[in-house]
């Protein structure tokens, strides 16, 4: 296929009868090898053009839009392909509209990328599309370092798996005895058997002051059969296990530094860094680098006064949904935005479903995880999630609650919110008030009243 080829414009289905909303719209289908670029069909003879994927043929493509007068695009967030022409088109001065491949349904009939971009030219000429969430450059590359040191830390996690699979295929059961096999007990045994100690007691040695098992418990464990080929594959992914970890170390520096120059740049807050609402050490995946005084002169606030959110789940929420709360008018849009809002369907006046759609919002799935993590502790969220999980179930008491700390977060960010916990008993007490008003409510229905147990007094007004 030629670059830049002109395409056949196919026939119109009939005149639009829809206003057009954005007159110098344009639509472009992205590919892995070419993009599909549809202009309004008076702006050129030939509105439907192909432009590889090349850096230089973005450029014309660019070239092309300006010389249409389109001030608008819309293009489909396929995958990866749409990054590079986005961050030109962005630098041009257009306004891009990212939208989600599920919302641009096309019309029946034979399926092609020439008919695919003129379908999203079409729509957003009308203003049937919305746009996907975007952060700014410096929000993205936090993003990038972030979702790279995942990928780390699951590769990383790959091989712990095939060291424990080789120790168990050799009868050494240390993963019940010590709880992680990549602590400094479990690291110094495993370097101690890769060098071709063998002797049970002599390995037990290796034990730390700290580890709960005792010798004989280790000694037990590590009595097995050594053979090589297995000490071998232990070996290699023990090798593998050690490079991940000299790469997570330069990704923290490199995320250090990116958030230490984002908060540089951003105004000294008005509230000061309030004390750390606990003093957990961070988990064994998470970075040893201190990032909660550079968050505080990011956002002006804090984030980790929240239940369930930990510096680390506050710079992983910040490069998922950013630092500017205004691009979601309420609250409500904001958990829409998160799919942890139900999704009505509403059809002659009944409600048919009241369902969360399915979604692989990052951001959604942080808070989620938040939430499983209050089920054991004694705050309000807790409470609250304890009482809905053994009325509707875990999951959709995750749900809800992620919902609430969403909302906490929200706040946060726009409206400086200073959250402080109430804790369980109090949530308790304010269900239990509220419980007990929707009972006399119901009782004044049907025509009873409530009356004190004890001096058979009849119970009239507010309920405390």
């Amino acid at each position: 296929m030629k670059n830049n080829r002109p395409h056949r414009k196919q026939p119109a289905s009939g005149p639009s009868l829809l206003e057009r909303l954005n007159p110098n719209a344009a639509g472009v289908d992205c590919g892995a090898d070419a993009h599909y670029v549809a202009v309004p069909p008076d702006r050129d003879a030939a509105p439907v053009r192909s432009f590889k994927t090349f850096t230089t043929e973005l450029h014309r493509l660019a070239d092309w839009l300006t010389a249409c007068g389109v001030t608008t695009v819309a293009m489909e967030s396929t995958g990866v392909y749409w990054i590079p022409l986005y961050e030109i088109l962005e630098a041009r001065g257009v306004d891009v509209v990212l939208v989600n491949a599920r919302h641009v349904k096309n019309v029946p009939g034979r399926k092609t990328e020439v008919v695919d971009c003129q379908w999203i030219q079409e729509l957003h000429r009308v203003g049937l599309l919305r746009g996907s969430f975007r952060p700014t450059a410096a929000i993205a590359a936090l993003r990038a370092y972030l979702r790279h040191r995942e990928t780390l830390v699951q590769s990383a996690a790959t091989h712990v798996q095939r060291m424990q699979k080789a120790l168990v295929q050799m009868n050494l059961q240390l993963s019940i005895v010590i709880s992680d096999i990549t602590g400094v007990t479990g690291l110094r045994m495993l370097r101690a058997i890769i060098a071709g100690q063998t002797d049970p007691h002599a390995l037990a040695q290796h034990r730390d002051s700290r580890c709960q098992a005792s010798e004989a418990e280790i000694t037990a464990a590590l009595t097995g059969h050594y053979r090589p080929e297995h000490v071998f594959v232990l070996q290699q992914n023990l090798e593998l296990f050690d490079a991940y970890q000299r790469q997570l170390t330069a990704c923290d520096a490199a995320i250090e530094a990116h958030v230490h120059t984002l908060a540089a740049q951003a105004p000294a807050p008005a509230v000061p860094l309030p004390a750390p609402r606990t003093r957990k050490k961070p988990r064994d995946n998470e970075p040893r680098v201190e990032i909660r005084t550079p968050l505080h002169q990011l956002t002006g606030v804090d984030l980790t006064q929240i239940d369930a959110i930990g510096p680390y789940s506050a710079l992983r929420l910040l490069a998922e949904i950013g630092t500017d709360m205004s691009r979601w008018p309420t609250e409500k849009h904001f958990t829409s935005w998160l799919t942890l809002a139900p999704h009505n369907k509403i059809s002659g006046g009944r409600l048919l479903s009241s369902k969360t759609l399915p979604s692989a919002n990052r951001a959604a799935g942080i808070l989620r995880m938040a939430a499983m993590s209050l089920g054991r502790t004694e705050t309000a969220l807790g409470a609250f999630y304890r009482r809905l999980a053994y009325r509707v179930g875990k999951a959709k008491a995750i749900t809800a609650t992620a919902r609430k700390l969403a909302i906490l977060v929200y706040r946060t960010l726009k409206d400086g919110l200073l959250y402080q916990d109430p804790g369980a008993a109090a949530y308790d007490a304010q269900h239990r008030l509220r419980v007990v008003r929707r009972l006399r409510q119901r009782a004044a229905n049907l025509g009873f009243a409530f009356v004190n147990r004890e001096t058979g007094e009849l119970i009239e007004g507010a309920v405390s």
